[in-house]
């Protein structure tokens, strides 16, 4: 099983030191995203695995928390400490949590 996190405590954690991977798409990302958040496409994920930290967890977001939760499998098969935020994104902005992006408001 994929562990989880909710919306509202992705931020301590983050604040505490793990390390937020976003997995959607470049537009995505671009539109709306958690301030702070790496970005690297799920199907780059792979290939990318030198810029993600092991000493720390990684929390996978996407824009429901589908993508993100094969991320974050992916990432525990290699070996990581890998959470899944759970709703993605969707959820993020539901909880009123803040967001930085191109776009305003963020479309869900």
């Amino acid at each position: 099983m994929i562990p989880t996190m909710q919306p509202q405590d992705v931020s301590a954690s983050v604040e505490n030191g793990a390390f937020l991977l976003d997995v959607r798409e470049t537009n995505e990302f671009e539109a709306g995203r958690i301030d702070g958040a790496t970005h690297i496409a799920l199907a780059e994920l792979p290939d990318q695995l030198d810029a993600l930290p092991k000493d720390r967890y990684v929390i996978c977001v996407c824009r429901s928390g589908g993508r993100s939760g094969r991320a974050a499998s992916f990432l525990i098969e290699q070996g990581y400490q890998a959470i899944n935020l759970e709703g993605g994104m969707i959820a993020w902005h539901e909880a009123g949590l803040p967001m930085v992006g191109d776009d305003e408001p963020f479309v869900a």
